[in-house]
């Protein structure tokens, strides 16, 4: 094993001709060490942790289905990518593979050019992986530690909410700075949403005065980890990749983490604020139909609060101009958030936003932003 610091590349296969070959290929570039066997490849993984793995499929006694098995299940080896090197050519042989964790396949007999393009290309995604991750525990770290800090200014409830709310969105927007007055918005939909639904059947018991009042002082936080999503991907105007995607659907599992630490530090103050801000902000993500993220619930699982929190999360998203699109006029929004009634939305809460459409509308344009502002003058001029 070469002590330097290249990227490590573990070569496991049985034959020594194929593993001169490709220490021929890749010496000069990356540092190399090889076994002749499964067993002996595992002991070496473990002990030198590499950064890619190339493992021959077709051995004796362990081959290498079994081998990538094993570094798989275990925590310390999981995450090395591994390039599997076979003369298997069939589909399934392939499906199989890539079912057990392996990244990919290399044919015999190997072409150096591929060979060589492929571990590179590997190792970069692997770097790049290792990377966010640790820039997002930073980031969640970062988050908490600040929380710590605004909650410790004073215990009395009122005052500690409002020191919260006032310094989470604060650096809510100091992140994106398309979001302005979007929590504001959302929250005094929310509150219309829920004074609209107090007398409903299905809510008049769990809408009571104080619980409107804290969904409505809790609503802004619904956001909150987004400041743990990298700025290439929060701040992207293009369609996000399936990886960044799923970067930016931790934000729901970082706002929760946040505002849990939070309330810890607190202790016995504010706790029903705390829970509703903390479902708020992992839910408002679910679907009535059981679609969403992050947990897939469905139907009255996911929390009333984010039930309708999420129904003004997307009305503000249609009707909000992004750089990545304009926005929908009011009625058009109306007309495609009631087109997902029952699928993505509680089906009452979407009768009773269809109800007071026009006190949305008058929320939307008495909190628009000053990007909105010079896009809705710059509308009228065009119509006019």
């Amino acid at each position: 094993m070469n002590d330097d610091s290249r990227s490590r590349v573990l070569i496991i296969d049985d034959s020594i001709g194929v593993i001169e070959l490709l220490e021929s290929v890749l010496g000069t570039e990356y540092s190399i060490s090889f076994a002749c066997n499964g067993a002996e490849g595992l002991e070496l993984a473990q002990r030198y942790l590499p950064d890619l793995i190339l493992l021959d499929v077709m051995m004796p006694e362990m081959n290498g289905y079994e081998v990538c098995r094993r570094l798989k299940e275990s925590p310390s080896t999981r995450e090395i990518p591994i390039i599997f090197l076979t003369g298997l050519g069939s589909p399934a042989d392939e499906e199989f593979g890539l079912s057990l964790g392996a990244g990919d396949f290399i044919a015999k007999p190997i072409s150096p050019p591929v060979l060589m393009a492929r571990v590179r290309n590997h190792l970069l995604l692997a770097n790049s992986r290792r990377e966010l991750k640790r820039h997002n525990d930073e980031l969640e770290i970062l988050v908490a530690e600040r929380t710590r800090e605004v909650l410790l200014r004073d215990k009395k409830l009122i005052a500690s909410q409002t020191a919260i709310i006032t310094a989470f969105c604060a650096l809510a927007e100091a992140r994106d700075n398309e979001t302005g007055n979007h929590i504001r918005r959302t929250q005094n939909y929310v509150l219309a949403l829920a004074e609209e639904l107090r007398l409903h059947p299905r809510f008049s018991e769990s809408l009571d005065e104080e619980t409107i009042r804290l969904i409505y002082k809790s609503a802004p936080l619904h956001d909150v980890g987004k400041v743990a999503v990298p700025d290439a991907i929060l701040l992207k105007p293009g369609k996000l990749t399936p990886e960044e995607w799923e970067v930016m659907k931790r934000h729901c599992v970082a706002g929760r983490n946040a505002i849990i630490t939070a309330a810890r530090e607190m202790g016995e103050g504010g706790g029903e604020f705390f829970g509703f801000a903390a479902e708020i902000a992992y839910s408002h993500h679910e679907r009535w139909d059981g679609t969403g993220y992050p947990c897939g619930l469905a139907g009255e699982d996911i929390p009333l609060s984010a039930r309708l929190l999420a129904v003004a999360d997307v009305y503000d998203a249609l009707i909000t101009k992004r750089v990545y699109k304009d926005a929908y006029p009011h009625e058009e929004s109306i007309q495609i958030i009631l087109a997902e009634r029952g699928s993505h939305f509680d089906p009452d809460i979407i009768d009773a936003m269809v109800k007071i459409a026009d006190k949305f509308n008058a929320i939307a344009h008495e909190f628009k932003d000053v990007v909105e502002e010079r896009y809705y003058r710059k509308q009228e001029r065009r119509h006019a």
